[in-house]
């Protein structure tokens, strides 16, 4: 990939002091941040249902799906309402961010694997690093973010008329 000048366009948000970015391709919207309708016996880190334009979307805390602390809403907390692209489908999914930043541009050349230790959160879910001067930009992985078992576990969780 060396000598490559293709870049990719991401999204740029926070959890704790932590960047992350997500392709730009994938987000539907951004979204002020309200509490969702909850589900009854979601998995802890599914926070529950949100319409969007007629639509119910799943809304996730990323941060406790990644072990950190649960988000603590501010005025900067927004929801990333995405299309996660998977093998069979393309899921819906609203993702609480402590605050986004901006749309850039990473070459992607310069985006490096994910580091092996020295993360606090599940390598697996880590597409790759890119280096910045104020410190790293994590890009998540979305698909991996949800294996097979944890996806069936929230759309278990959704009415079965939301479910195609």
């Amino acid at each position: 990939m060396a000598g490559n000048s293709f870049e990719g366009q991401f999204v740029t948000f926070s959890l704790d002091r932590q960047v992350f970015a997500v392709p730009v391709d994938v987000v539907r919207e951004i979204l002020d941040h309200d509490e969702p309708s909850r589900i009854p016996h979601g998995p802890s880190f599914l926070l529950g249902l949100k319409d969007v334009r007629g639509q119910g979307v799943p809304v996730i805390d990323l941060r406790l799906k990644l072990g950190m602390s649960k988000t603590v809403k501010t005025q900067d907390t927004r929801i990333l309402v995405l299309d996660v692209p998977l093998a069979e489908r393309t899921l819906p999914l609203g993702l609480v961010a402590d605050k986004v930043f901006e749309v850039t541009s990473f070459p992607l050349d310069q985006v490096e694997p994910a580091p092996e230790i020295g993360v606090k959160w599940p390598s697996e879910y880590i597409a790759g690093v890119v280096r910045r001067e104020d410190g790293f930009v994590v890009i998540v992985d979305l698909a991996r973010l949800f294996a097979e078992s944890e996806r069936r576990e929230v759309t278990d969780a959704l009415p079965a008329s939301m479910v195609a």
